[in-house]
């Protein structure tokens, strides 16, 4: 049987999903992006009148993005340490891996989980990076 687990502080779902479930010592985390809670502003976007990106400040996206993972696992009696596994969706592989890949080794520079970069042709919202972690409680 597996727990879910809802965060307070974290940007609500934008679906019919818990922000995290606990399968026995194992915590799945549901897909995270950067938004902010109760506001569907995203950080360092900025949208055209249709609803489309017009300018994305992916390093703003990583910071907040890496901020909810950490609220999320707090919240759920675990921690930033205990990260196992992290997979992280980017819609702009080519223009945003190396800003991403540096403000990640910043964040991760004490633990280093597993990892795995996917580019993906875009998100649910409109965000550029997305990550889904398994971690240990």
């Amino acid at each position: 049987m597996s727990n879910p687990i809802e965060s307070n502080k974290a940007p609500e779902p934008v679906g019919s999903y818990p922000h995290a479930r606990k399968v026995g010592n194992l915590l799945f985390l549901s897909g995270v992006g950067p938004r902010v809670r109760g506001s569907r502003e995203i950080p360092g976007v900025i949208l055209n009148s249709a609803g489309e990106i017009e300018s994305y400040d992916i390093a703003a996206q990583c910071r907040s993005v890496f901020d909810n993972v950490r609220t999320i696992l707090e919240d759920a009696g675990s921690g930033w340490d205990q990260l196992v596994d992290v997979t992280v969706f980017l819609t702009n592989m080519k223009d945003d891996f190396h800003t991403y890949n540096a403000l990640y080794a910043e964040y991760f520079k004490d633990n280093q989980p597993c990892r795995t970069t996917v580019e993906v042709l875009s998100l649910p919202t409109p965000i550029a990076i997305e990550l889904k972690c398994i971690a240990t409680i």
